[in-house]
């Protein structure tokens, strides 16, 4: 590898973790459309979209390891919710990053494109649910409802190699009535648990590229702290709107080429 090309990898894998860091999204979907089309755009090779998930499977494996890590002492994980739900996801991500080896570059993109789409709408739903007065030990969810729609994110996560975070907060907090804390705490589990599944199948069917991975691991994890602590300190809600349109923005354009 060329010394622009593991620059270019740098930039991808910090940038893209420090923004999500600090508006607390996914750093997956941000950094597919950066991986597919930067590289070709400095003039470097593209990678293919295989090849790009791939590379998102192993940053969401690690990136996730640290949040495990942090909450592993909290009162807030529930483990019926990352029994039920990381199971779900699981089999999912499993079952979505082996059928994707068998996908056109097409399918994997078009993927991508519906659940950016939906990701957009997702950052703008409730986020938070009153904590207060609530009983933890006592919260309750429908299990299998939960299952289902784990298993249904599992499955389209695992064919882009995101870990679908993204779309599983809002689902916990708007549809499962999950108090916010435990969520947040919950996912984290939950994510790492899909990313084993995801990483395995991308592993076992060839779609890892392992130095560009090594690279955006290490990048991604000075970038994501570094982020998560800005956000602490400024208000996030235009940054929010700036890259709401620039993911959404990425699916129109996966959009656009799928139709022509």
């Amino acid at each position: 590898m060329s010394f622009v090309f593991i620059l270019t990898l740098i930039l991808i894998g910090f940038v893209g973790s420090y923004i999500s860091g600090m508006v607390g999204i996914g750093g997956s979907i941000i950094k597919y459309p950066m991986l597919l089309y930067i590289p070709p755009l400095v003039g470097l090779t593209a990678f293919s979209a295989h090849e790009v998930s791939g590379l998102n499977a192993i940053q969401v494996l690690f990136a996730s390891i640290s949040g495990v890590w942090a909450y592993r002492k909290g009162s807030y994980l529930n483990k019926d919710l990352i029994i039920y739900m990381g199971a779900s996801v699981l089999v999912g991500g499993l079952v979505g990053s082996f059928f994707s080896t068998y996908l056109p570059e097409i399918a994997i993109n078009a993927v991508y494109a519906v659940l950016a789409t939906i990701a957009v709408v997702m950052m703008f739903l409730p986020k938070s649910n009153d904590d207060k007065g609530t009983n933890l030990s006592e919260v309750t969810f429908n299990k299998p409802l939960a299952s289902v729609l784990a298993l249904i994110v599992g499955v389209a996560s695992g064919i882009v190699g995101a870990a679908g975070a993204f779309i599983l907060v809002p689902i916990m907090i708007v549809v499962l009535k999950i108090p916010t804390r435990m969520t947040i705490a919950s996912s984290l589990a939950i994510t790492f648990i899909s990313s084993i599944g995801t990483t395995a199948g991308k592993i076992a069917t060839g779609q890892v590229l392992l130095l560009p991975a090594i690279i955006m691991v290490i990048a991604s994890i000075i970038g994501a702290p570094l982020g998560a602590n800005a956000g602490k300190k400024m208000n996030t809600k235009y940054l929010q709107w700036i890259l709401a349109a620039l993911i959404l923005a990425s699916a129109i354009k996966i959009w656009i080429e799928l139709f022509n």
